[in-house]
């Protein structure tokens, strides 16, 4: 099988991962479970999983721990791993997975965005890349403000008589009422804020792997930081134990399927694929998560969609393609001028030398 193909089979895979982790993760919360606590057993699980590879694979090559890497690693695991999952997990409880779906799409732009405040992005709107990177930008912001505040007519399920059987009745959230207009603008904005906190996770990770370059013992470290991290905001904000429970059902099938899958088994994967393809295939393909969940949600579990939500996701995807578009244009531009840089030194050395030969003969 050629290469191109199997990063082609890994992409749809992550995707499909991705998926699963939204839909389940749901259906867990509409079975009753607290998404403090399942939050907690979603790092605990990926953190068991985690500690022996990490130990099998990297302990003799590791490099010395400080504690002032070990600081901030555990300051990441804070901001990168368990504020941002806590934040998604609320608010996919108070929305549904199709539109949480669509804010991934925002994870690449709003990384653009940081990186651009930190300096390490440009935006030279004079060139066509700078403009269609702008317009992207716009296009996301305003696919939000219209998956937020816009509802229009539903889409009802094709599947009446669907999976998603809910006791805390929190599912297939109407729009209509100004109170669950609220909640749902609720859960798109804590879904922001954890897209811009895995943003600027991935922004500030070249600088800590410089400092501890071990990416797997440092993906265990952070791991083993937000397991204490979770189990901490959990018993302060969720004392009512009985919340914690997981049955033989689906809240341990999605606790365990998100811990492994998703939070331990997408990480490498990533990885895999951005070492053979680059980041930008790897962001390009983030929409497919959109389709596989919708398709999901509406089919099987029975989720109402709202037009407002097709038409924010469609233009968070124009705006997502843009961003990636004017990147690809740039970085396409820069080697153009490296390039010809690199054929200019030679004839000026070449102008330099002949006068030289001539004067010895």
């Amino acid at each position: 099988m050629a290469s191109s193909t199997r990063a082609y089979l890994v992409v749809l895979l992550i995707m499909a991962l991705y998926a699963g982790t939204q839909i389940l993760s749901k259906v867990a919360f509409n079975r009753g479970i607290d998404t403090f606590a399942f939050s907690f057993y979603r790092i605990a699980i990926a953190t068991i999983v985690l500690i022996p590879v990490a130990l099998v694979l990297e302990r003799k090559k590791a490099p010395p721990l400080s504690s002032k890497v070990a600081f901030k690693i555990f300051f990441h695991a804070l901001y990168g791993i368990t504020a941002p999952i806590n934040l998604f997990c609320l608010g996919l409880k108070l929305s549904n997975s199709t539109p949480i779906s669509a804010l991934f799409n925002l994870i690449p732009v709003t990384t653009f965005v940081l990186a651009f405040l930190f300096r390490m992005e440009t935006l030279n709107l004079k060139r066509m890349h700078g403009f269609l990177k702008a317009t992207g930008v716009l296009l996301c912001f305003t696919g939000v403000v219209v998956l937020a505040f816009y509802s229009g007519p539903e889409l009802k399920p094709i599947n009446h008589h669907h999976l998603n059987l809910n006791h805390a009745k929190t599912s297939n959230i109407p729009r209509s009422s100004s109170h669950s207009k609220i909640r749902w603008a609720f859960g798109v904005l804590l879904m922001i804020l954890a897209t811009t906190c895995w943003s600027f996770w991935q922004v500030m990770q070249g600088p800590l792997l410089q400092e501890y370059p071990s990416k797997l013992l440092n993906a265990m470290l952070q791991s083993i930081f937000a397991t204490f991290q979770s189990l901490i905001v959990t018993l302060i904000l969720q004392r009512n134990f009985s919340k914690w429970k997981l049955g033989f059902d689906i809240t341990l099938l999605a606790a365990v399927y998100v811990g492994i899958f998703a939070s331990a088994l997408v990480q490498y994967l990533q990885i895999w694929v951005i070492q053979k393809r680059g980041p930008v295939f790897l962001a390009m393909n983030i929409p497919i998560t959109l389709v596989i969940t919708f398709s999901i949600s509406w089919t099987f579990l029975g989720e109402i969609v709202h037009l407002g939500s097709i038409i924010g996701a469609i233009l968070m995807i124009g705006g997502l393609y843009n961003v990636l578009l004017g990147k690809s244009r740039e970085q396409k531009a820069m080697k153009q001028q490296n390039q010809e840089i690199e054929l200019e030194k030679p004839l000026e050395y070449k102008e330099a030398t002949v006068p030289v030969a001539e004067n010895r003969v």
